[in-house]
């Protein structure tokens, strides 16, 4: 269990998982670089304070494999191109960074040495322990997977401490609170309650291996521009689920 300190961060190693969707700003599609430079900013903030930052991308705001295959598209073929989408955000993240003054690599799974380098496990590593973020691409590079699920593998193998996935409500609820105002928000749950509630924190496969290898996750509001930072500094906010 991390300390609780509060003059200094709780984790030394996180991987935060952002939703393509972020990137797109209120509408939730294409690249609003005034959003895009906003998150590198608060990236950059949390960087500054010495913790290793990983980041995972989703490829939404583009496209989502498994609405193109509702559109007739084929699953695997949807998958791929859902997974360049992440690229395509990550290369948006990585030069945003950059012009923050942040040093970055994108890592691919699917290999394209011409935008970025492919991902070994001990570079990632060795990026991470020379203060540069990290940011991972292209999914597990394999269909049928989610970019949760990407980012629960990612985690686990470089071991970070936690997994921060920022949403745009304050953390989980049993009901939708846009349908329920009423809706209660859980402050922590076990692993297994969240399969059993099927509440909609990650997929079951990345829930899964989170809890077979003891990684927890704080779930929060990406709206609010403090909370990456509070997170990390050990400010209970949002919903934190598992050890």
């Amino acid at each position: 269990m991390p300390s609780r300190r509060k003059d200094k961060p709780i984790y030394k190693r996180i991987l935060l998982k952002l939703s393509g969707e972020v990137l797109g700003g209120k509408a939730g599609v294409g690249i609003d670089q005034l959003e895009v430079r906003s998150i590198a900013e608060r990236v950059r903030d949390v960087a500054k304070l010495g913790v290793e930052v990983a980041l995972v991308i989703g490829g939404g705001n583009i496209l989502r494999g498994a609405s193109a295959e509702a559109l007739g598209m084929e699953r695997v073929a949807a998958d791929y191109a859902g997974m360049l989408a992440t690229v395509i955000n990550a290369l948006a993240m990585q030069d945003a960074l950059e012009k923050c003054g942040v040093h970055t690599r994108v890592l691919t799974a699917i290999e394209m040495q011409k935008v970025a380098e492919p991902y070994i496990r001990r570079r990632a590593i060795r990026h991470l322990e020379k203060g540069r973020v990290v940011i991972f691409a292209a999914g597990t590079g394999n269909p049928y997977f989610s970019t949760d699920t990407a980012a629960t593998l990612r985690a686990i193998e470089i071991k970070a401490d936690v997994i921060l996935k920022a949403t745009n409500v304050d953390g989980v609820y049993d009901q939708d609170p846009a349908k329920n105002p009423k809706a209660k928000m859980f402050d922590d749950l076990e692993y297994m309650e969240v399969i059993h509630r099927r509440l909609k924190v990650m997929d079951t496969t990345a829930i899964t291996l989170c809890m077979e290898n003891h990684l927890p996750i704080v779930v929060f509001n990406l709206k609010h521009k403090e909370n990456i930072r509070d997170v990390v500094m050990g400010r209970r906010i949002g919903t934190r689920v598992g050890a």
